[in-house]
Order: C-alpha cells, then sequence, then structure tokens
C-alpha cells in the first residue's frame, strides 16, 4: 500500500453484515434450553410494596419461576456483598479500565420494599416463551402503601443538596456582577430527555457452574464483566460478557442496569439460559435519562464586549437511590475568557428512574444556557453574536491554566460562517422573509472534552495472510470496526479484506467504554502498539536459527505492505509463517495517557450556524438549514466521523424543538413509546452540511485523533433557539421549544 488510509473515506467493514441481518446483536441469541423472562413494573411512582400476589401468574401457561424478593439470594444484596463499597453499593473504583466498574442504579433489584419510581421492577417472570412470560407477568397483582410522588423538578420546590464537587470559583464574580454596565439574570430550563435507542436493551444470561456468560447489549463490557463479578463474588475471569454489534445506546447502555442482575440471576435459579428483552416502555423507566435541569445565568460586560462575570447557578433531578450529578456548567469556565467566573449545582431527588449520562451529558445541557445567554449579551450590546465571541477567544484554558494542546475555533468560525453566509444577515428582528415564511438565523460554539484511558489490545499475523486485531472495546454503531482495521492496515500494508477485527467481548485485552468519545483516541494506539509488536515478534521468528533470515539483525529487516525483507529476499508474512511451520506471530500492547496530558488542555471545538423558516399563519417551525464546522484534530475515517456530527446534529434537533419525558402529577410516564415521544424524523431533518478541519493533535496521540461522537450535539439547540429569536421576537429559554410559546400573546 502507497496511500495512507488513515485519514481516507472508508465504507463500514462490518456494513454487509448489518445490511444482511448477520450482524448479531444480543437479543438475537438464542442459547439451547433458553426460557425467557420478562419484568414485573411498579405501577405507583412512591411508596412501599406490601405484598405481591404470585397465584394466578404461577398458573399461567409456561410459567417455570417467578423470581421476587421473597426468593431472591441474598448474595446480591448490598449489605451481605463485601464488593460493595461502605455505603453498601457497588462503586465505581478508581483503578485501571481493566478493573473499574459501574452501575446505572446503585440500589440492587429487590433490595427492600421501598418503591422509588414507576416501572421499578418488582418481580420478573420467566416462561417458555416470550409471549407466555409476559402474559404472565401481567397477572402479577401488588399491594402498596402509596405515598405522595415528587413527579419531577419543576414541580417541586425543594432546592437540593450541593454537587461541591461540581463548584468552580475565581475571580469576584459577584462584584464584578455588581458594577459592571451590562448585564442580566435569566433562567433556563431543559426537559428530561431519554434516550430511545433504537436497539431495546437486552440480556441473555447462561451459566457453566460457577462461570456466567452474558449476552448484553451494552456499551462497556469489561465494566459489565467487573459489576457482575462483584455483584455474584466470583473472580472476573469466571464472567464473560458478550456484544458483537450493538444498536446505539447513547449512554443508556454505558452501564448495567437491573434487568441484567435479575436475568442472570434467574438463569441460576432455573439452571438454564434466559434471556430478557425489554419493552420500550420499560427502556423509558428502568434504563436512564438525561435529567430535566434549571440553569440561572447572571451575566455580564462592559460596552466593548469583554465579558466580566458569569455566574451559572445549575439544579438537576436525581433519583431517590442514586445522587446523579449532570455537570451542566463543566463548560462555562472554559469556553470564553472571563476573569470572575462562579458555578454552582444542585440535585433534586424526584420520583423518577436514576439518570445516567446520554450524548454529551452535562455539556450540552450547559450549552443551552451559555451560548442562548452569550447571544442575549450580543442583543443587550447591539453586536453581532459572532464578533461577540471572538471578543471573548480563550487564549488558553482560563479554568485549568494551561495552554490549549489545539484550539481551532477561530477557524471555525471563519469557515462556518463564510459557508453559511453569516455576512447577509440582517440583524432587525423578523427582516429575513421569504413568502410565507419569516427567517431567522443563530448560531452557537460547539466543545466537548477530549479524554484518553488505559487500553490493551492483542495483533496476530497468520499464516493464512490475514491479520486479526482483538480488543475488549466494543462497536456501538459508530465505525470501531472500521477503524481499527485501518490502524492495523496502515501498519502493515494488509489490505483492508484480509483484516479481522475481534470486539465486544470480554475475554479479550481489556478496552474502553464506548462513551465520552474516547473509544477512538483510546484504542487506536494500543492496536498500533500490538501491531508493532507483531512485527517485531515475526522479525524475531525470521532471524532465528534456522529461518530464511538467519544472521541477519532484525534492524536490518523492513516490514512493508506485508512482506518482510533484508534487501536481497523478499517474503510475506505468511510465506514466512510457512516456511517456519508457525500458525501467527503475536504482538501485545498497553497505551494510556502520557504527561502530556499535564501540560496541555485538550478540547474540540466546533461552530453551528443554523436557519430557521417560521410561517405565523400556519404556526409551523422548521430548520432549513444547518452548517457546522468541526475540529477534532485528524478525523481517521472522515466518512463516519461526519456522519457521528450530523447524528449529533440531530439528536441536538430533538433537544432543541422535539423531545420531552412527560409524567403526570403522580410520577407515571404518560409518552412512553414512540407514537408519543417526539424524535426527529426524516421530514424534519434540514440539508445539513458539515466540514472538518484538519489539524491533527499529536499532543493527545500519535494519531493526532480526538473523539468526535458528542461534539455535535453541543450548541445545537441553543442555535436554533437564537435563530428563532431572530426570526420571531420570542426569547425562549425552555428546550424544547413549543409553538404554544411562539404563538402566545402574537
Amino acid at each position: 500500500m502507497t496511500e495512507s488510509i488513515i485519514g481516507h473515506r472508508t465504507t463500514r467493514i462490518d456494513g454487509e453484515l448489518k445490511l444482511t441481518g448477520k450482524a448479531d446483536y444480543a437479543a438475537d441469541h438464542n442459547l439451547p434450553g433458553q426460557v425467557y423472562g420478562y419484568p414485573v413494573p411498579s405501577t405507583i411512582a412512591r411508596g412501599r410494596l406490601v405484598g405481591l400476589d404470585l397465584d394466578a401468574a404461577r398458573q399461567a401457561p409456561g410459567v417455570i419461576e417467578i423470581v421476587h424478593r421473597g426468593n431472591f439470594p441474598a448474595l446480591q444484596h448490598s449489605d451481605n456483598n463485601p464488593a460493595c463499597g461502605s455505603e453498601g453499593r457497588l462503586f465505581h473504583s478508581p483503578n485501571t479500565m481493566a478493573e473499574q466498574n459501574k452501575v446505572g442504579e446503585a440500589r440492587l433489584p429487590f433490595e427492600d420494599d421501598g418503591i422509588h419510581y414507576e416501572g421499578q421492577y418488582i418481580a420478573m417472570v420467566i416462561a417458555d416463551t416470550f409471549e407466555h412470560a409476559r402474559a404472565a407477568a401481567r397477572l402479577v397483582t401488588a399491594r402498596y402503601e402509596e405515598e405522595t410522588a415528587v413527579p419531577g423538578l419543576f414541580q417541586t420546590d425543594d432546592e437540593g443538596e450541593e454537587a461541591g464537587d461540581e463548584a468552580v470559583s475565581r475571580g469576584d464574580p459577584e462584584g464584578a456582577f455588581e458594577s459592571a454596565p451590562v448585564k442580566f439574570d435569566h433562567t433556563y430550563t431543559i426537559a428530561m430527555e431519554t434516550h430511545v435507542a433504537m436497539e431495546l436493551h437486552a440480556s441473555n444470561a447462561t451459566w457453566d457452574g460457577d462461570r456466567l456468560t452474558i449476552y448484553e447489549s451494552t456499551q462497556g463490557v469489561v465494566f459489565q464483566r467487573n459489576a457482575m463479578a462483584q455483584i455474584f463474588g466470583i473472580p472476573p475471569e469466571k464472567v464473560t460478557v458478550i456484544a458483537h454489534y450493538i444498536g446505539s445506546g447513547f449512554g443508556s447502555k454505558l452501564f448495567m442496569w437491573p434487568h441484567a442482575v435479575i436475568t442472570a440471576v434467574a438463569a441460576k435459579m432455573v439452571g438454564r439460559p434466559v434471556k430478557t428483552v425489554l419493552s420500550r416502555q420499560q427502556n423509558f423507566c428502568s434504563a436512564g435519562n438525561r435529567p430535566a435541569s434549571r440553569q440561572r445565568i447572571r451575566m455580564a460586560a462592559d460596552r466593548d464586549g469583554k465579558l466580566l462575570s458569569i455566574r451559572h447557578d445549575s439544579q438537576n433531578e436525581t433519583s431517590f437511590v442514586d445522587a446523579y450529578t449532570e455537570s451542566v456548567g463543566s463548560d462555562t469556565p472554559r469556553v470564553y475568557a472571563c476573569d470572575n467566573v462562579s458555578v454552582s449545582q444542585r440535585r433534586v431527588q424526584v420520583n423518577h428512574g436514576t439518570p445516567t449520562s446520554m450524548r454529551a451529558p452535562g455539556e450540552v445541557s450547559g450549552s443551552v444556557a451559555l451560548e442562548i445567554a452569550m447571544d442575549e449579551m450580543a442583543i443587550e450590546l447591539g453586536m453581532d453574536p459572532l464578533e461577540l465571541r471572538r471578543r471573548n477567544f480563550a487564549e488558553r484554558d482560563p479554568s485549568a491554566d494551561l495552554p490549549w494542546s489545539g484550539n481551532h475555533l477561530r477557524e471555525c468560525w471563519d469557515d462556518a460562517s463564510r459557508r453559511f453566509g453569516w455576512e447577509k444577515r440582517n440583524p432587525q428582528i423578523g427582516s429575513m422573509r421569504d413568502g410565507h415564511e419569516i427567517i431567522g438565523w443563530g448560531m452557537a460554539d460547539a466543545t466537548w472534552e477530549a479524554m484518553r484511558s488505559h487500553c490493551k489490545a492483542r495483533v496476530e499475523l497468520r499464516a493464512d495472510g490475514k491479520v486479526q486485531v482483538a480488543c475488549g472495546t466494543q462497536d456501538i454503531g459508530t465505525g470501531t470496526y472500521t477503524i481499527v482495521a485501518q490502524t492495523a492496515s496502515e501498519l502493515t500494508g494488509v489490505p483492508l479484506e484480509r483484516i479481522e477485527v475481534k470486539l465486544g467481548d470480554s475475554t479479550l485485552p481489556a478496552g474502553p467504554l464506548s462513551g465520552g468519545s474516547m473509544a477512538t483516541a483510546t484504542t487506536l494506539p494500543a492496536v498500533a502498539g500490538a501491531t508493532r509488536d507483531a512485527i517485531e515478534q515475526l522479525k524475531q521468528l525470521a532471524i532465528a536459527d534456522g529461518a530464511p533470515f538467519e544472521g541477519k539483525e532484525a534492524d536490518a529487516l523492513t516490514f512493508e505492505n506485508g512482506t518482510l525483507s533484508d534487501g536481497s529476499q523478499t517474503l510475506s508474512f505468511a510465506e514466512l509463517l510457512d516456511k517456519l511451520q508457525r500458525g501467527m506471530a503475536e504482538g501485545e500492547a498497553s497505551a494510556a495517557p502520557g504527561e502530556e496530558q499535564d501540560k496541555f488542555s485538550f478540547r474540540s471545538f466546533g461552530a453551528h450556524f443554523v436557519e430557521v423558516r417560521w410561517d405565523p399563519g400556519i404556526s409551523r417551525l422548521r430548520v432549513s438549514r444547518v452548517v457546522s464546522t468541526i475540529d477534532v484534530g485528524r478525523a481517521i475515517n472522515p466518512l463516519t466521523a461526519r456522519n457521528q456530527v450530523e447524528g449529533a446534529i440531530v439528536m441536538g434537533m430533538g433537544m432543541g424543538m422535539f423531545e420531552e419525558t412527560e409524567y403526570d402529577s403522580a410520577g407515571n410516564i404518560y409518552n412512553n413509546n414512540y407514537a408519543d415521544y417526539i424524535v426527529p424524523v426524516h421530514a424534519d431533518i434540514p440539508d445539513i452540511e458539515v466540514e472538518l478541519l484538519d489539524n491533527p493533535d499529536y499532543n493527545f496521540n500519535e494519531f493526532g485523533a480526538r473523539g468526535i461522537g458528542e461534539i455535535g450535539i453541543t450548541g445545537m439547540a441553543a442555535a436554533i433557539s437564537n435563530a428563532v429569536y431572530h426570526a420571531t421576537g420570542k426569547r425562549i429559554r425552555d428546550m424544547p421549544i413549543k409553538i404554544a410559546d411562539l404563538i402566545a400573546s402574537r
């Protein structure tokens, strides 16, 4: 191979398997003797479970067992489990990726009789078919002592507890605010969102003695292995978690949820494999959410537009069983140059299931408030919103007081504004029209922290002429299989069709979670190291006694395009291994963040420019055009990278215009389905133009690549809101934007 495949648009190597239905997702596995589990959810949001009537369910056709608190093994309860932390909860150990664990909900199933949210599992029916299990589950009746629920953040006066580790303060933000000539104090809210990944959560568990194998829809096979091992008190090597393909998760599958634990217990109890696939309604209740948040921003500037003070105080919902913090203020001290900044965060307990990470957790919610506030400040100053941002560009990370490893936000502004035609914008509200439609233009910045973690990988140069790469990470639909293959192909010169990639198996060398946009930056250095090690092992075999290159120095041999040469003799690695009667040359490597992590601040930046159209005659609002420029260092595969940004932009539209998980006053969800929980569909999606800058960040890793999965969603909802203001003069600070907000008092 003469042309580098890194940075080249490459179609997915797993595309054919998915297109033909041969890709095996968790629910696709059918094991010998398999039976089916179906959870029984609570029908109240708060109270106590005082009794279960199981008789009708037990007598239903096909029922094998009903798992509930009364027969759940005591080993599973945290107060009896030495693997749990000091508070009797599972914990996230601060060690290497191979040792870490975390669960989505720290309260183990059936741990007590408390009911903390609608949909909390109170039992699971095991039957010979899915249909029998579901039918019997509906026959289980429960008796409760119901209490008044806290239905949501916006329905309670409780200010919550302070999340002290989120607090930031520099300078004198209060004094600077009070003395500033231009200032405002506004509050912004964001409704709860649910991940609604297309693939439902699924677990398929089987035991062989004391060895557990579980096929799971998970974004972290190694994390889930470790958590299961702790729960069951067995060594991690006795747990295997498999997730070859995942139909996305957006964060909801990062950590393990109660259904997986119950399924594994049920398989142990009945002595047969048990498959559980959650319904869409159950996914809404018991597999995480992006919590609702309320954010107050007090911002001040001088008359030239220099920011003088930013005070960002926030609340987010959490459940009564976990203290989850949505770090909505995490970007505020970093993105813009401002000497006086404070950030605070509080958690408010409500009767919902435990929140979890959802694409760009914290930062996307915070960007709504911060980026709308920047637009409001520009309006107060009579200044172009882009110009205000230019005047407050942060030359270095003002929070960490470190130089940026690479901040190309100015280039993003220049490129996106030029392609969008921002210079043609008439700042007058409602002045841009096309027939019946009023056109609004808005913009916002996008940003996401660049993260790396620990990773191991194994590479085999095989006698059949193929290269096999193995890593215990997983591909959640982002293209990890392909970029891993690209990396091995780049270093060996072997074409992609002869590269085999094994992912999604916890028995492989430990790899990272597929979350935080860190999989690419974490995995590829380990794959590269393992590939080089395999080549070195091949050279050592080649110069051994009796080998074709006997007597040569390893350094004198060159490896290129799958061949080994000393200048006079050239052999492919397959030919060499055949001559040596060896099946393979194997290499392994580990990779971890280096000392550069302490020398620079690593972050990606971008800019969104959005056009909306508002037709007041029929009260129709639509996004008609999006132009975005993103800098994430080097894009390993620009095809899938651009796809990730486009998908994130659409999710940002969902946050800004459509998505809201709604509860009634008793704490019950009433739009827990695709019909009533509105997400953008093809008819809603506008022309999206994404440009990726090419500025490799070699301080971050040898490929210069930062993650790209999340940055595209940040700032998007704010850009839409800013465009809506430009079109209508209505400043909408509550997401999602509703038509009722636009037609009120018109």
